[in-house]
Protein backbone atom coordinates (compact mmCIF):
# COMPACT_ATOMS: atom_id res chain seq x y z
CA UNK A 1 0.00 0.00 0.00
CA UNK A 2 3.06 2.67 1.04
CA UNK A 3 4.68 1.56 -2.00
CA UNK A 4 1.57 2.24 -3.94
CA UNK A 5 1.46 5.15 -3.06
CA UNK A 6 4.76 6.85 -3.52
CA UNK A 7 4.22 5.58 -7.08
CA UNK A 8 1.16 6.81 -7.79
CA UNK A 9 -0.92 10.31 -6.46
CA UNK A 10 -4.62 8.00 -7.40
CA UNK A 11 -6.01 6.03 -3.94
CA UNK A 12 -5.38 2.05 -3.72
CA UNK A 13 -8.04 -0.32 -6.01
CA UNK A 14 -10.25 -1.54 -3.52
CA UNK A 15 -9.30 -4.85 -4.44
CA UNK A 16 -5.98 -4.33 -2.71
CA UNK A 17 -8.01 -2.47 0.23
CA UNK A 18 -9.82 -5.72 0.64
CA UNK A 19 -6.75 -7.77 0.59
CA UNK A 20 -5.04 -5.70 3.08
CA UNK A 21 -7.70 -6.07 5.31
CA UNK A 22 -7.72 -9.91 5.08
CA UNK A 23 -4.06 -10.11 5.75
CA UNK A 24 -4.30 -8.00 9.09
CA UNK A 25 -6.83 -9.75 10.42
CA UNK A 26 -5.31 -13.03 9.72
CA UNK A 27 -1.98 -11.59 11.45
CA UNK A 28 -4.10 -10.54 14.25
CA UNK A 29 -5.73 -14.03 14.64
CA UNK A 30 -2.63 -16.00 14.66
CA UNK A 31 -1.02 -13.53 17.02
CA UNK A 32 -3.66 -14.68 19.39
CA UNK A 33 -3.66 -17.91 18.78
CA UNK A 34 -0.03 -18.40 19.50
CA UNK A 35 0.05 -15.74 22.22
CA UNK A 36 0.81 -18.12 24.82
CA UNK A 37 4.40 -19.35 22.95
CA UNK A 38 5.46 -15.87 22.33
CA UNK A 39 5.32 -14.48 25.90
CA UNK A 40 7.73 -17.31 26.34
CA UNK A 41 9.76 -16.72 23.83
CA UNK A 42 10.01 -13.55 24.78
CA UNK A 43 11.59 -14.47 28.03
CA UNK A 44 15.19 -15.02 27.27
CA UNK A 45 16.66 -16.17 29.91
CA UNK A 46 13.96 -18.33 30.60
CA UNK A 47 14.47 -20.13 27.34
CA UNK A 48 18.11 -20.04 27.88
CA UNK A 49 17.35 -21.76 31.15
CA UNK A 50 15.31 -24.44 29.67
CA UNK A 51 17.62 -25.49 26.95
CA UNK A 52 20.09 -25.70 29.66
CA UNK A 53 18.13 -28.08 31.81
CA UNK A 54 16.81 -29.86 28.28
CA UNK A 55 13.23 -28.72 29.69
CA UNK A 56 12.23 -26.85 26.19
CA UNK A 57 10.19 -30.12 25.35
CA UNK A 58 6.40 -29.80 24.12
CA UNK A 59 5.65 -31.98 27.21
CA UNK A 60 7.36 -30.07 29.77
CA UNK A 61 5.81 -26.78 28.06
CA UNK A 62 2.03 -28.69 28.06
CA UNK A 63 2.46 -29.29 31.38
CA UNK A 64 3.89 -26.44 33.03
CA UNK A 65 2.67 -23.45 30.46
CA UNK A 66 -0.70 -24.87 29.03
CA UNK A 67 0.79 -25.06 25.35
CA UNK A 68 -1.30 -27.10 23.45
CA UNK A 69 -0.92 -29.19 20.17
CA UNK A 70 -3.06 -26.92 18.58
CA UNK A 71 -1.01 -23.87 19.52
CA UNK A 72 2.17 -25.32 18.58
CA UNK A 73 0.65 -25.79 15.16
CA UNK A 74 -0.36 -22.41 14.95
CA UNK A 75 3.39 -21.32 15.49
CA UNK A 76 4.12 -23.10 12.50
CA UNK A 77 1.63 -21.13 10.36
CA UNK A 78 2.66 -18.02 11.90
CA UNK A 79 6.19 -18.24 10.80
CA UNK A 80 4.94 -19.00 7.30
CA UNK A 81 2.71 -16.19 7.71
CA UNK A 82 5.93 -13.55 8.90
CA UNK A 83 8.15 -15.28 5.87
CA UNK A 84 5.83 -14.43 3.54
CA UNK A 85 5.51 -10.84 4.68
CA UNK A 86 9.18 -10.58 4.58
CA UNK A 87 10.08 -10.65 8.23
CA UNK A 88 12.67 -13.32 7.38
CA UNK A 89 14.67 -13.14 10.80
CA UNK A 90 11.36 -13.79 12.91
CA UNK A 91 9.95 -16.36 10.68
CA UNK A 92 13.48 -18.13 11.37
CA UNK A 93 13.23 -17.42 14.92
CA UNK A 94 9.97 -18.93 14.97
CA UNK A 95 10.44 -22.32 12.65
CA UNK A 96 13.90 -22.93 15.19
CA UNK A 97 11.21 -23.21 17.99
CA UNK A 98 8.89 -24.83 16.06
CA UNK A 99 11.09 -27.26 15.44
CA UNK A 100 12.32 -28.06 18.79
CA UNK A 101 8.69 -28.18 19.88
CA UNK A 102 6.64 -30.25 17.10
CA UNK A 103 6.12 -33.87 17.18
CA UNK A 104 4.68 -33.58 13.61
CA UNK A 105 7.66 -34.90 11.08
CA UNK A 106 6.29 -34.20 8.12
CA UNK A 107 5.70 -30.39 9.09
CA UNK A 108 9.34 -30.00 10.91
CA UNK A 109 10.58 -31.49 7.37
CA UNK A 110 9.00 -28.27 6.00
CA UNK A 111 9.99 -26.43 9.12
CA UNK A 112 13.66 -27.07 8.13
CA UNK A 113 13.36 -26.37 4.61
CA UNK A 114 11.96 -22.92 5.34
CA UNK A 115 14.25 -21.94 8.14
CA UNK A 116 17.25 -22.24 5.03
CA UNK A 117 15.33 -20.19 3.09
CA UNK A 118 14.61 -17.43 5.60
CA UNK A 119 18.66 -17.60 6.29
CA UNK A 120 19.49 -17.51 3.17
CA UNK A 121 17.14 -13.80 2.14
CA UNK A 122 18.85 -13.11 5.84
CA UNK A 123 22.28 -13.77 4.12
CA UNK A 124 23.70 -15.54 7.35
CA UNK A 125 26.00 -17.93 5.66
CA UNK A 126 27.33 -19.67 8.50
CA UNK A 127 23.89 -20.51 9.93
CA UNK A 128 22.75 -21.45 6.39
CA UNK A 129 25.40 -23.99 6.03
CA UNK A 130 24.38 -25.58 9.14
CA UNK A 131 20.65 -25.91 7.94
CA UNK A 132 21.92 -27.22 5.22
CA UNK A 133 23.75 -30.09 6.69
CA UNK A 134 21.00 -30.86 8.89
CA UNK A 135 18.71 -30.59 5.86
CA UNK A 136 21.14 -32.77 4.11
CA UNK A 137 21.36 -35.65 6.72
CA UNK A 138 17.70 -35.31 7.40
CA UNK A 139 17.17 -36.61 3.58
CA UNK A 140 19.59 -39.19 4.06
CA UNK A 141 18.09 -40.75 7.05
CA UNK A 142 14.51 -40.17 6.50
CA UNK A 143 12.13 -43.02 5.26
CA UNK A 144 10.48 -41.49 1.74
CA UNK A 145 7.42 -43.12 -0.06
CA UNK A 146 9.69 -44.01 -3.44
CA UNK A 147 13.03 -43.30 -4.28
CA UNK A 148 11.45 -40.50 -6.85
CA UNK A 149 10.80 -38.52 -4.13
CA UNK A 150 14.14 -38.97 -1.88
CA UNK A 151 16.06 -37.92 -5.60
CA UNK A 152 13.92 -34.96 -5.42
CA UNK A 153 14.33 -33.34 -2.41
CA UNK A 154 18.00 -33.98 -2.74
CA UNK A 155 17.80 -31.92 -6.27
CA UNK A 156 16.21 -29.55 -4.67
CA UNK A 157 18.76 -29.19 -2.26
CA UNK A 158 21.93 -29.52 -4.91
CA UNK A 159 20.02 -26.29 -6.41
CA UNK A 160 19.43 -24.25 -2.54
CA UNK A 161 22.73 -24.70 -1.64
CA UNK A 162 24.40 -22.91 -4.89
CA UNK A 163 23.38 -19.99 -2.81
CA UNK A 164 25.10 -20.60 0.41
CA UNK A 165 28.02 -22.37 -1.37
CA UNK A 166 29.16 -19.45 -3.85
CA UNK A 167 28.89 -16.73 -0.48
CA UNK A 168 30.37 -18.91 2.38
CA UNK A 169 34.22 -18.32 2.61
CA UNK A 170 34.90 -22.13 2.04
CA UNK A 171 32.55 -22.91 -0.24
CA UNK A 172 34.30 -23.58 -3.28
CA UNK A 173 35.80 -26.47 -1.04
CA UNK A 174 32.46 -27.80 0.41
CA UNK A 175 30.13 -27.77 -3.01
CA UNK A 176 33.30 -30.42 -3.91
CA UNK A 177 32.37 -32.29 -0.83
CA UNK A 178 29.23 -32.37 -1.49
CA UNK A 179 28.88 -32.67 -5.02
CA UNK A 180 31.33 -35.36 -5.55
CA UNK A 181 29.53 -37.63 -3.31
CA UNK A 182 27.94 -40.59 -5.05
CA UNK A 183 24.21 -39.61 -4.36
CA UNK A 184 24.57 -36.08 -5.16
CA UNK A 185 26.61 -36.74 -8.52
CA UNK A 186 24.14 -39.29 -9.80
CA UNK A 187 21.19 -37.02 -8.60
CA UNK A 188 22.81 -34.21 -10.99
CA UNK A 189 23.22 -36.51 -13.41
CA UNK A 190 19.54 -37.59 -13.64
CA UNK A 191 17.95 -34.71 -13.07
CA UNK A 192 20.33 -31.08 -13.07
CA UNK A 193 23.33 -31.74 -15.24
CA UNK A 194 23.35 -27.99 -15.85
CA UNK A 195 24.94 -27.90 -12.23
CA UNK A 196 27.61 -29.29 -13.75
CA UNK A 197 28.66 -25.57 -14.95
CA UNK A 198 29.02 -24.48 -10.59
CA UNK A 199 30.86 -27.96 -9.75
CA UNK A 200 33.53 -27.19 -12.89
CA UNK A 201 33.76 -23.46 -11.58
CA UNK A 202 34.49 -24.58 -8.08
CA UNK A 203 37.41 -27.44 -9.49
CA UNK A 204 38.77 -25.19 -11.67
CA UNK A 205 39.10 -21.94 -9.48
CA UNK A 206 40.81 -24.41 -6.29
CA UNK A 207 43.93 -24.92 -6.41
CA UNK A 208 44.23 -27.43 -3.80
CA UNK A 209 41.46 -30.06 -5.36
CA UNK A 210 42.97 -30.57 -8.67
CA UNK A 211 42.70 -34.29 -7.79
CA UNK A 212 38.76 -34.44 -7.99
CA UNK A 213 39.60 -33.34 -12.15
CA UNK A 214 40.00 -36.62 -13.71
CA UNK A 215 37.08 -38.13 -12.37
CA UNK A 216 35.09 -35.01 -13.07
CA UNK A 217 36.18 -34.61 -16.54
CA UNK A 218 34.73 -38.43 -16.91
CA UNK A 219 31.59 -37.17 -15.79
CA UNK A 220 31.34 -34.38 -17.95
CA UNK A 221 32.57 -36.83 -21.35
CA UNK A 222 29.37 -39.15 -19.88
CA UNK A 223 26.53 -36.27 -19.76
CA UNK A 224 28.43 -34.23 -22.76
CA UNK A 225 25.23 -35.61 -24.76
CA UNK A 226 22.86 -33.96 -22.69
CA UNK A 227 24.06 -30.99 -21.40
CA UNK A 228 27.12 -28.33 -22.78
CA UNK A 229 27.81 -25.04 -22.19
CA UNK A 230 31.23 -23.25 -22.61
CA UNK A 231 32.81 -24.12 -18.92
CA UNK A 232 32.19 -27.57 -19.54
CA UNK A 233 33.25 -27.75 -22.47
CA UNK A 234 36.48 -25.97 -21.93
CA UNK A 235 37.45 -28.68 -19.46
CA UNK A 236 36.41 -31.13 -22.26
CA UNK A 237 38.31 -29.77 -24.99
CA UNK A 238 41.81 -29.06 -23.10
CA UNK A 239 41.24 -32.67 -20.91
CA UNK A 240 39.65 -34.78 -23.36
CA UNK A 241 40.89 -33.93 -26.85
CA UNK A 242 43.74 -31.79 -25.97
CA UNK A 243 42.32 -29.11 -28.55
CA UNK A 244 44.08 -25.48 -27.73
CA UNK A 245 42.50 -23.71 -30.49
CA UNK A 246 38.92 -24.99 -28.78
CA UNK A 247 39.90 -24.02 -25.23
CA UNK A 248 40.85 -20.86 -26.25
CA UNK A 249 37.67 -20.34 -27.79
CA UNK A 250 35.62 -21.57 -25.25
CA UNK A 251 37.76 -19.11 -22.88
CA UNK A 252 36.47 -16.42 -24.24
CA UNK A 253 32.90 -17.76 -24.47
CA UNK A 254 33.74 -18.53 -20.43
CA UNK A 255 34.32 -14.74 -19.56
CA UNK A 256 31.09 -13.51 -21.08
CA UNK A 257 29.06 -16.53 -19.15
CA UNK A 258 31.00 -15.92 -15.79
CA UNK A 259 29.98 -11.99 -16.31
CA UNK A 260 26.62 -12.97 -17.03
CA UNK A 261 25.78 -15.96 -14.07
CA UNK A 262 24.01 -14.83 -10.95
CA UNK A 263 26.56 -17.49 -9.13
CA UNK A 264 29.90 -17.04 -10.72
CA UNK A 265 29.87 -13.29 -11.38
CA UNK A 266 32.41 -12.92 -8.13
CA UNK A 267 34.64 -16.12 -9.54
CA UNK A 268 35.40 -14.66 -13.17
CA UNK A 269 38.74 -13.22 -12.38
CA UNK A 270 39.88 -16.27 -10.25
CA UNK A 271 38.67 -18.90 -13.48
CA UNK A 272 40.52 -17.08 -16.30
CA UNK A 273 43.56 -16.96 -14.31
CA UNK A 274 43.43 -20.94 -13.55
CA UNK A 275 42.14 -21.71 -16.60
CA UNK A 276 45.18 -19.53 -18.62
CA UNK A 277 47.62 -22.21 -16.26
CA UNK A 278 45.66 -25.09 -16.84
CA UNK A 279 46.43 -24.25 -20.45
CA UNK A 280 50.07 -23.71 -19.97
CA UNK A 281 50.28 -26.86 -18.08
CA UNK A 282 49.05 -28.77 -20.68
CA UNK A 283 50.76 -26.90 -23.61
CA UNK A 284 54.35 -27.31 -21.58
CA UNK A 285 53.67 -31.30 -21.42
CA UNK A 286 53.77 -31.69 -25.76
CA UNK A 287 56.25 -28.71 -26.22
CA UNK A 288 59.41 -28.05 -24.99
CA UNK A 289 60.23 -24.33 -26.38
CA UNK A 290 57.32 -22.01 -27.38
CA UNK A 291 57.04 -18.92 -29.01
CA UNK A 292 55.93 -16.04 -26.52
CA UNK A 293 53.70 -14.65 -29.67
CA UNK A 294 51.88 -17.70 -30.18
CA UNK A 295 51.54 -18.26 -26.09
CA UNK A 296 49.20 -15.00 -25.81
CA UNK A 297 47.40 -15.69 -28.42
CA UNK A 298 46.05 -19.41 -27.03
CA UNK A 299 45.70 -17.54 -23.50
CA UNK A 300 43.62 -14.61 -24.88
CA UNK A 301 46.51 -12.12 -24.00
CA UNK A 302 48.72 -9.49 -25.63
CA UNK A 303 52.45 -10.46 -26.14
CA UNK A 304 53.08 -8.31 -23.28
CA UNK A 305 51.15 -9.07 -21.07
CA UNK A 306 52.00 -12.77 -22.03
CA UNK A 307 55.68 -12.72 -20.96
CA UNK A 308 54.36 -10.37 -18.02
CA UNK A 309 52.33 -13.55 -16.99
CA UNK A 310 54.91 -15.67 -17.56
CA UNK A 311 57.61 -14.16 -15.43
CA UNK A 312 55.21 -13.70 -12.57
CA UNK A 313 54.20 -17.63 -13.10
CA UNK A 314 58.00 -18.64 -12.67
CA UNK A 315 58.70 -16.05 -9.91
CA UNK A 316 56.12 -17.55 -8.09
CA UNK A 317 57.71 -20.87 -7.95
CA UNK A 318 54.31 -22.50 -9.73
CA UNK A 319 56.82 -23.58 -12.98
CA UNK A 320 59.92 -24.01 -11.82
CA UNK A 321 61.78 -25.50 -14.64
CA UNK A 322 59.94 -22.52 -17.08
CA UNK A 323 63.19 -20.09 -18.68
CA UNK A 324 62.26 -17.12 -20.74
CA UNK A 325 64.62 -16.69 -23.71
CA UNK A 326 64.63 -12.72 -23.73
CA UNK A 327 66.75 -12.62 -27.05
CA UNK A 328 64.47 -15.51 -29.02
CA UNK A 329 61.10 -14.12 -27.74
CA UNK A 330 60.13 -17.60 -26.03
CA UNK A 331 59.69 -19.45 -23.40
CA UNK A 332 62.09 -23.01 -22.63
CA UNK A 333 60.66 -25.51 -20.62
CA UNK A 334 63.79 -27.76 -19.07
CA UNK A 335 62.88 -31.55 -18.95
CA UNK A 336 61.87 -33.08 -15.43
CA UNK A 337 62.29 -36.41 -14.07
CA UNK A 338 61.68 -38.27 -10.59
CA UNK A 339 64.68 -38.96 -8.75
CA UNK A 340 66.23 -42.71 -8.82
CA UNK A 341 65.15 -42.39 -4.81
CA UNK A 342 61.46 -41.77 -5.99
CA UNK A 343 61.07 -44.08 -8.39
CA UNK A 344 62.07 -47.18 -6.19
CA UNK A 345 59.97 -46.30 -3.29
CA UNK A 346 56.57 -46.29 -6.08
CA UNK A 347 58.21 -49.95 -7.34
CA UNK A 348 58.86 -51.43 -4.04
CA UNK A 349 55.82 -49.97 -2.46
CA UNK A 350 53.64 -52.74 -0.78
CA UNK A 351 56.53 -54.80 -1.52
CA UNK A 352 57.21 -55.77 2.11
CA UNK A 353 53.20 -56.83 2.42
CA UNK A 354 53.06 -58.43 -0.80
CA UNK A 355 56.07 -60.47 0.01
CA UNK A 356 54.67 -61.27 4.20
CA UNK A 357 51.30 -62.80 2.63
CA UNK A 358 53.43 -64.91 0.02
CA UNK A 359 55.69 -66.31 2.83
CA UNK A 360 52.36 -67.46 4.58
CA UNK A 361 50.87 -68.60 1.75
CA UNK A 362 53.64 -71.25 1.19
CA UNK A 363 54.17 -72.06 4.77
CA UNK A 364 50.44 -73.06 4.98
CA UNK A 365 50.25 -74.41 1.44
CA UNK A 366 47.94 -72.47 -0.34
CA UNK A 367 47.68 -72.93 -4.16
CA UNK A 368 49.13 -70.14 -6.11
CA UNK A 369 46.22 -69.52 -8.15
CA UNK A 370 44.12 -68.80 -5.08
CA UNK A 371 42.55 -65.30 -5.77
CA UNK A 372 44.33 -62.32 -3.66
CA UNK A 373 41.93 -61.25 -1.33
CA UNK A 374 40.97 -64.84 -0.53
CA UNK A 375 44.51 -65.47 0.11
CA UNK A 376 45.38 -62.57 2.61
CA UNK A 377 42.12 -63.59 4.15
CA UNK A 378 43.92 -67.33 4.81
CA UNK A 379 47.13 -65.93 5.55
CA UNK A 380 46.66 -62.83 7.96
CA UNK A 381 47.06 -64.15 11.56
CA UNK A 382 44.99 -63.46 14.53
CA UNK A 383 45.58 -61.60 17.38
CA UNK A 384 45.30 -64.65 19.51
CA UNK A 385 47.93 -66.90 17.42
CA UNK A 386 49.95 -63.58 18.02
CA UNK A 387 49.98 -63.35 21.64
CA UNK A 388 49.44 -66.57 22.63
CA UNK A 389 51.47 -69.13 20.71
CA UNK A 390 50.65 -73.17 20.88
CA UNK A 391 52.77 -74.95 23.52
CA UNK A 392 53.83 -78.21 21.87
CA UNK A 393 53.32 -81.47 23.12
Amino acid sequence: MEIQRELSTEPPPPEMMKRREEVVAQLKRLQEECAPLIRIFDDVEGIKRLKQEKLFTFQHLSEHHDITAETVDSLYSYAKFQFDCGNYSTAAEYLFFYRSLSTNSEKAFSALWGKLAAEILLQNWEIALEDLNRLKDTIETRSFISPLVQLQQRSWLIHWALFVFFNHNNGRNLIIDMFMQDRYLNAIQTNCPHVLRYLTTAVVTNKRRRSVLQDLTKVIQQESYTYRDPIVEFLECLYVHYDFEGAQTKLKECEVLLDNDFFLVACRDDFVENARLFIFENYTRIHTVMDIGMLAQKLNMTQEEAERWVVNLVRDTRVEEAKIDAQGNRVIMGATYPSVYHQVMERTKGLAFRTYVLANNLEKGIPHDVPASQAMQCSLPTARQNVLPTKKK
